[in-house]
């Protein structure tokens, strides 16, 4: 294993064709990053313009990741970022979707100052990050009635489905904990267990501090476009059509903005 260094973040993506996407989410990084970092793109098998765009980049460290025996998506996707974090020579391990775009001056050093002092505070991160109306995420909670009926009932829970997790939109680890505990981004792959959440689960269960941030602080940093890889690949992934419909009109809606249309035409930020 490397040696860690202190003071700084190893940041991995994970990409799946998706070229306009991972073209902004690393756009973004080089644009509002000041705190010292490297970034590992693992490319899961694209094998299309967007791997060639990322064999164009010099400042990256690119991973072609042996997809022959991939089953699924969330699987693959998991398993790149554990190979991202074999390869992390950082105090921390930032994980981050193809499909999120950082829009805040110092979010990694405002991220990382939520560690404060306490070596065994572990990871920082939210829940999900939508970028909807405040109204209508309160609707959402106040009609969630398959929730509400759960809770009335005391469903058991076992395999922490409902469970909150830290999500790996963006997060944050300290790497040094992770491999002291033999930790994972993939674990309980046969219980279906989404990337990063079992090794949350056991992050808290074993009695180390995580920061659990409100999606409004976290959407102060980035913006994350849910389910984008699949509605780019709709071949290869299968979305209801109402899913399909909404990602498609919050990628019109995000590309729209001054911020990303500025990075989209800023060809500097490759060099």
């Amino acid at each position: 294993m490397p040696d860690l260094t202190k003071g700084k973040a190893t940041i991995c993506i994970v990409n799946y064709k998706t070229l306009e996407f991972i073209r902004l989410c690393l756009r973004s990084i080089r644009k509002f990053t000041g705190y010292p970092y490297k970034v590992i793109v693992v490319d899961n098998g694209s094998a299309d313009p967007s791997l060639d765009y990322l064999k164009s980049l010099s400042w990256i460290h690119l991973i072609e990741a042996d997809t022959n025996n991939d089953v699924s998506g969330g699987y693959s996707h998991a398993r790149a970022l554990d190979i991202g974090l074999e390869n992390c020579d950082s105090e921390f391990f930032v994980s981050m979707h193809s499909d999120t775009f950082v829009t805040g001056e110092n979010w990694l050093a405002d991220l990382v100052g939520y560690f404060g002092s306490d070596e065994r505070t572990a990871c920082v991160g939210s829940g999900k990050v939508e970028l909807e109306a405040k109204w209508r995420t309160i609707l959402k909670k106040t009609t969630d009635f398959r929730t509400f009926k759960r809770k009335l009932l005391k469903v058991p829970d076992p395999l922490g489905k409902f469970r909150y997790y830290n999500r790996t939109i963006c997060c944050l680890y300290r790497t040094d904990i992770l491999r002291r505990e033999n930790l994972a981004f993939l674990m309980d792959r046969e219980k279906g267990l989404t990337a990063g959440k079992k090794l949350y689960f056991e992050l808290v269960d074993r009695g180390y501090k995580t920061v659990e941030l409100q999606p409004e602080v976290m959407s102060r940093y980035v913006i994350h476009l849910a389910h984008a890889t699949q509605v780019v690949n709709p071949q290869e992934f299968t979305l209801r059509k109402k899913t399909r419909r909404k990602c498609h009109r919050l990628v019109n809606r995000v590309m729209s903005f001054e911020v990303i249309r500025s990075i989209l035409e800023d060809d500097s930020l490759d060099a």
